[in-house]
């Protein structure tokens, strides 16, 4: 028989962790970089990066991704209710940065694809898993998206390495590119803090 904890006070007297603590602290977790993608009710192509990324079931197959409350390219890809995650290669930078920025035509002068599925991948990335909107969570700021997976295609390349996000940069090894500044120059945790 499990002895019954003693009631803990929730913070212990301490102060919760301010949004730019939980950045410096949980950018020691590296992470994948992906490129969410799907179409909007007016058939056109929509997407943002997202480093929050994960497999949740093998049965039934599921994944899933947070989106910021902020962005304006989840609420268009939620609405058709199918999506795309592609996930980068290591050289695929300006890839993320296209689709990291809230400004400029995103797909403008870039190469893609229609999927059968109906949305739009991305040519030259490691993986792309086609989903269709399972359930949505609100989280804080974010939605937790969980997708059902229609298909999956992979790269055949072993040449490529993925794209990483640690401690604010691009990459853990070497000398990484860094992500581009946030307006306030302040330090980034995650990719929901700079696109979306």
């Amino acid at each position: 028989m499990r002895a019954e904890s003693p009631a803990v006070p929730h913070t212990l007297g301490r102060a919760a962790p301010t949004p730019d603590g939980m950045r410096r602290a949980l950018g020691s977790f590296a992470t994948g970089v992906t490129v969410v993608t799907g179409l909007d009710g007016e058939d056109e192509p929509v997407g943002f990066a997202c480093q929050s990324f994960a497999s949740v079931s093998l049965e039934p197959p599921l994944v899933l991704f947070c989106a910021d409350h902020r962005g304006r390219a989840w609420p268009r890809i939620r609405a058709s209710g199918r999506f795309c995650v592609n996930v980068l290669a290591e050289g695929q930078a300006g890839l993320c940065e296209r689709f990291g920025s809230r400004r400029g035509a995103k797909y403008e002068g870039l190469g893609w694809d229609l999927s059968p599925w109906g949305t739009p991948s991305l040519r030259g990335v490691l993986m792309r898993a086609h989903a269709e909107v399972y359930a949505v969570h609100a989280a804080g700021d974010h939605d937790v998206v969980i997708g059902r997976v229609l298909e999956l295609e992979t790269e055949t390349s072993a040449e490529q390495r993925p794209m990483l996000f640690f401690r604010g940069r691009f990459g853990v090894d070497g000398a990484p590119a860094a992500p581009p500044a946030l307006p306030t120059g302040r330090f980034t945790w995650g990719m929901g803090d700079l696109w979306g």
